[in-house]
This record gives structure tokens, C-alpha cells and sequence, in this order.
């Protein structure tokens, strides 16, 4: 299926690693010019390294860019003024009890996992608008549905970022570009894989093990009853960044395993 993505100028953001990597190497499988994104010059250039190993064809570049302030941003604006998709994706969580989340922590991943996705979204939408054509995607998670009580915090972002997503298509209604967001379950990357690990030496248990108590007791709603790969939460992306989904927007699509309890 061609996706109609070769010469597209794509944005990644948080991609040297997990569902961000994924979501880099499929876009420039399909032949979108893609821009990986992480916060040090090592990290990009290993991630930009990967991607051109498995596809030589691959039309790939990074940019180093922090988002915990607006600077980060700005960094990449300067950089790469103009993009045809924009995966706003760099993201951070943590479990914490809510009593013990201060203030800093709450605007801390707002600043990261919201912010940032705004301020990209805002500067590249006007080029979207002007040549009638552009799709922004935010890679949100079934934790905005369903807010997970040890992290609070994360899930009222990532309800944040489905808000935003689903106001900004409204404000382009009648044009030639999609917003959408992406709720993404339970997915085995780089982070979760290392805590999952961990937690199973801590409880001297097999990863498989923990991954079965995992769904039995933390997502027991879970239809798919194990953590999905990286690669199959970039497939949907991949689709949604392309021409063939060009009747798809405002719209908060699942990638989530069934765990949301819900038909619609």
C-alpha cells in the first residue's frame, strides 16, 4: 500500500528510542524525509545511524532539542522551519503517589508532554494551512481515558494532549489537514522494558511472569493480555501521516490492547 509519504518532511519528536524510533524508521520506510529528535547529539546520531543501517535508501536527519522549556522548541524551529507531518511524541512519566506530587512535577510534565506539541503544532500549522496539506499527530495513551491512580500527573497530560489535538482540528475545519491524536496501551519500550525488569528481579520473577501479573491485576481490562511492540503503535501512525487517511480527523484513534472498556 502506498501511503503516499515519499518527500514528505516529517518531525518526530522524542524518537532515538521505544515508539518513537518505530514511528522514524516506518515513516522513512515509506519515503518521508524524517527528523528524529532527542536531548543529546549522542542519542540522535545513534538513532539517525540505526534507521540509515536498515534502510540505506533512508532519507534521515536528527536534531538535539530539550522540551522541558520553550527553548527546546525554538531550537527545532530554527533548525527545520517547515514540515508536512509533525508526530508530536517526546514524552516522560513517573509513578508517584498523588499526595506526594508537588508542584514542580505537575508543571514539569505539562511543560514536556503538553507544551511542546503546542508550541510545534502552532508554528507549523500555518506553512499545513498554506499549501492545504499536513498532518499533526499526537501520541497520547489510553491513560487518558482511564487515569492511573499512581500517576496521576501523566494521565492528566496525556487527556491534555487529546483537548488540544481534537480543538485544533476544529480550527481547521474544510482543509487539507488532519489532527489526530493516538492512544497508545500498554507498549513494551525501551522504558517500560526496563522496568518491568527490573521489578522482576526485585520480585525475583521471570519478565514473562511479571508481565502476566501486570495484566491480571494492573490492566486487567487488557483484550490483547500483553504489552504491544513499538512497531505496531508506529503502524497506525504511519497510516494516519499518510494521504489515505485524509478523511480521519479530530479523532482519538486506539492502539491500546482493548483496555479501554468501551465500543466507542
Amino acid at each position: 500500500m502506498d501511503l503516499k509519504l515519499a518527500g514528505k518532511i516529517a518531525l518526530v519528536t522524542g524518537s532515538t528510542a521505544g515508539i518513537g524510533f518505530a514511528i522514524s524508521e516506518s515513516l522513512a520506510k515509506e519515503g518521508a524525509h524524517v527528523y528524529v529528535n532527542g536531548r543529546t547529539q549522542g542519542r540522535v546520531d545513534a538513532a539517525v545511524a540505526a534507521i540509515r543501517l536498515h534502510g540505506a535508501k533512508a532519507k534521515v536527519d536528527g536534531i538535539a532539542a530539550d522540551f522541558s522549556s520553550s527553548a527546546g522548541a525554538e531550537a527545532v524551529i530554527a533548525k527545520l522551519p517547515a514540515v508536512d507531518v509533525l508526530v508530536n511524541n517526546v514524552g516522560i512519566f513517573e509513578p508517584k503517589p498523588f499526595a506526594e506530587i508537588p508542584d514542580e512535577d505537575w508543571y514539569r510534565l505539562f511543560e514536556i508532554n503538553v507544551m511542546s506539541g503546542v508550541r510545534l503544532s502552532r508554528h507549523y500549522l500555518a506553512r499545513m494551512l498554506k499549501h492545504n496539506w499536513g498532518r499533526i499527530i499526537f501520541i497520547s495513551s489510553e491513560s487518558a481515558v482511564q487515569i492511573p491512580p499512581e500517576m496521576v500527573h501523566y494521565g492528566m497530560t496525556k487527556t491534555a494532549q487529546i483537548a488540544v489535538a481534537r480543538g485544533i482540528a476544529e480550527s481547521v475545519a474544510g482543509t487539507g489537514v488532519t489532527v489526530n491524536s493516538i492512544l497508545a496501551g500498554p507498549t513494551e519500550s525501551e522504558g517500560v522494558a526496563g522496568f518491568v525488569e527490573a521489578m522482576a528481579k526485585q520480585q525475583n520473577k521471570s519478565k514473562k511472569e511479571m508481565e502476566n501479573d501486570f495484566f491480571e491485576h494492573a490492566r486487567p481490562s487488557s483484550l490483547l493480555k500483553r504489552f504491544a511492540t513499538v512497531d505496531e503503535v508506529a503502524a497506525m501512525v504511519t497510516y494516519m501521516a499518510g494521504e489515505l487517511a485524509s478523511a480521519t480527523t479530530g479523532a482519538a484513534l486506539r492502539v491500546d490492547g482493548g483496555v479501554v472498556r468501551a465500543i466507542f
